[in-house]
């Protein structure tokens, strides 16, 4: 069992049912997935091998391949056209899931320069979260000189909160090192 999911079991579990008073263990919100997505855009469109140089660097990140994603709708003003290649991104669960949010909160986040915290603010009403990098040079497997671009990417995790309170204290008690509001 990873180290991520033991504190969740261990720790984050007996806290949570105490907190809200939940009565059945199954109430008690989890972590469902991560998703991390690399939006490139009209970078994409222009240059075939960005799209290739942003699937390895999360190839090489999670460990799992990436699919590309697709426009949703053709926007004039951005030369887009629905159904062109714009990003990747990649869905992690199970362990892999709980090894990528371990090497987050315990090797990403502290690299990144003058960290003061992240935002307790960016959860979307439903209990998930969603947090933007500058850059993928924060991971350890990224080596520096290998990239050709310095590319920004959203890592969202996807709870069962039904409420962003409740996901809150949850991702507080797996170690999320949220900012402290003045």
């Amino acid at each position: 069992m990873n180290r991520m999911q033991e504190k969740y079991n261990k720790e984050a579990v007996p806290a949570l049912m105490k907190a809200f008073q939940y009565k059945n263990i199954m109430q008690v919100p989890r972590v469902e997935k991560v998703v991390l997505n690399i939006g490139l855009g009209g970078d994409a469109m222009d240059n075939p091998k960005a799209l290739e140089a942003a699937m390895g660097d999360l190839a090489t990140i999670t460990g799992q391949k990436p699919i590309m994603t697709k426009a949703k709708k053709s926007i004039a003003n951005f030369k887009l056209r629905e159904g062109r290649i714009i990003g990747t991104k990649v869905t992690l669960r199970g362990d892999k899931m709980w090894a990528f949010l371990d090497r987050l909160l315990n090797a990403a986040l502290p690299r990144v320069r003058d960290f003061r915290g992240i935002s307790p603010e960016a959860f979307d009403g439903r209990g998930n979260y969603t947090l933007g990098l500058k850059d993928q040079l924060i991971f350890p497997e990224i080596e520096y000189d290998k990239i050709d671009q310095v590319r920004g990417m959203e890592v969202t995790v996807v709870t069962t909160a039904r409420s962003d309170d409740h996901a809150r204290l949850l991702l507080q008690l797996l170690g999320m090192p949220f900012r402290k509001e003045a």
